[in-house]
């Protein structure tokens, strides 16, 4: 199982962008998945995240202008992000808690980041 983060790219301040992750390989379930973000020599920090209910969480900077949603079928999660400020300037993380069909037990995943540059 793999998490392919795409959608990210250079955006001005005020505008939006819509990230999507896909978890291939087929999993067999996956619970949690979310968006996390960090930036250089910053700890990883939450951005939002959803259960497989749809009941979501996210961090004070991203209520009100970020909206994490997902759709089960296609094992993607998106993160709609609006009214961007230079600060969300980051690289950002996909996270999946999910059970591989090929491990025993349920872990954690990481997607390969996409950058998000939000210009002034």
């Amino acid at each position: 199982v793999q998490l392919q983060a795409s959608g990210g790219g250079l955006v001005q301040a005020g505008g939006s962008l819509r990230l999507s992750c896909l978890a291939t390989g087929n999993p067999l379930r996956i619970e949690m998945m979310g968006w996390y973000r960090q930036a250089p020599g910053e700890q990883r920090e939450l951005v939002a995240k959803i259960g497989a209910g749809g009941v979501a969480d996210y961090a004070a900077f991203a209520k009100d202008r970020f909206t994490i949603s997902r759709d089960n079928a296609r094992n993607t999660v998106y993160l709609q992000m609006n009214s961007l400020k230079p600060e969300d300037t980051n690289v950002y993380y996909c996270h999946a808690d999910l059970l591989d069909p090929s491990q025993p037990r349920r872990n954690l995943y990481w997607g390969q980041g996409t950058l998000v540059t939000v210009s002034s």
